[in-house]
């Protein structure tokens, strides 16, 4: 009997883990957030509700679209491209969250062009 109280205890407590990071990464699809990327000073700043992401990066201005594949992954393809790398869709993968806070793993399709990073969401 105290296996199977444990079990569906265990059970219980891993549905509503899941649950929550589910519900976590869905505060994500809108809103303002400062982007960071890994071993670089570079900071850019987005913009996104449910359809464009507006990015700015040293004063320069680039309206993306987005669309999301799955809770976790979201593709970018920039609506005025300039240059050919410009026009390839830019792959986004969050790989964890904490608080207002995802870690992203990213880059172009059919490029050997990786980024890591963190975005910190300000507001809604």
């Amino acid at each position: 009997m105290l296996r199977k109280t444990t079990f569906y205890l265990i059970l219980v407590l891993l549905c509503f883990a899941c649950n929550s990071k589910t519900s976590d990464v869905l505060e994500f699809r809108t809103g303002t957030y400062k982007t960071y990327l890994d071993d670089s000073d570079e900071i850019s700043t987005a913009i996104r509700n449910d359809s464009i992401q507006i990015e700015i990066y040293n004063n320069v201005r680039d309206t993306f679209a987005i669309r999301w594949k799955s809770n976790f992954e979201y593709e970018l393809l920039k609506v005025n491209p300039k240059k050919g790398l410009d026009s390839l869709p830019f792959y986004v993968k969050i790989t964890g969250v904490k608080d207002r806070t995802y870690t992203f793993k990213a880059y172009y399709k059919d490029s050997n062009f990786k980024q890591q990073g963190k975005a910190v969401k300000l507001s809604e």
